[in-house]
């Protein structure tokens, strides 16, 4: 489990494409606090540690994805130099400062607006048909792997529009700095709003 706070910037730095996908990430974390099998959370996806280690004073762990997971998620899309916001998973006792988030991603949204509100930045997403259900004003989502407030949503024949804004120590620390019209994101919805709809459907 994780909180949707990202605590390190990662960067790619090696990708493999085998029957399955192996990537290699620069991180700031200590390669040896990192157990093999540990999990860390890669751009909203929780991904299983599979070596780590410190080449030419740079810090690393290599995880591997596999096809079902590349087919659901954007980390299809990883080239070395793409940056990564990283989650460790959370322990007994750490802060709960943002929501829940299992690191399952329910889909893929993409950018359809950004612009500079006040010392913020606003961004709309679209959102597929299959979600729109689960997004509500004011209630959460994790946006790669991030935890965001959602401002409004629109329903559309397609899908969800819905609004976020990005104050600029969260532009800072995630990837976010870098978003633009077009960019792909992971989408996981709230697990209370999972749970509230199945109870609608068997009320």
């Amino acid at each position: 489990m994780f909180t949707g706070i990202i605590t390190d910037l990662g960067e790619v730095a090696a990708v493999e494409r085998r029957g399955d996908l192996r990537a290699r990430l620069y991180t700031r974390y200590d390669p040896a606090g990192i157990a093999l099998g540990a999990s860390i959370a890669c751009d909203g996806v929780c991904l299983t540690v599979v070596d780590r280690g410190v080449e030419a004073d740079r810090r690393w762990f290599a995880v591997d994805v596999s096809a079902e997971t590349v087919s659901k998620t954007t980390l299809g899309e990883w080239a070395p130099g793409r940056r990564v916001n990283l989650e460790r998973a959370l322990k007994v006792g750490d802060e709960l400062g943002g929501h829940i988030v299992s690191g399952h991603v329910d889909g893929v949204g993409e950018v359809i607006e950004t612009r500079p509100e006040g010392d913020s930045l606003r961004v709309t997403f679209a959102a597929p048909l299959s979600l729109a259900p689960f997004i509500a004003p004011k209630g959460s989502i994790a946006i790669d792997g991030a935890s965001l407030t959602v401002n409004e949503v629109s329903d559309g024949a397609d899908g969800a529009a819905f609004g976020v804004n990005l104050i600029p120590h969260t532009q800072t620390h995630t990837t976010f700095s870098e978003l633009a019209p077009g960019r792909r994101v992971n989408l996981e919805i709230d697990v209370l709003a999972r749970y509230v709809a199945r109870l609608r459907e068997i009320g």
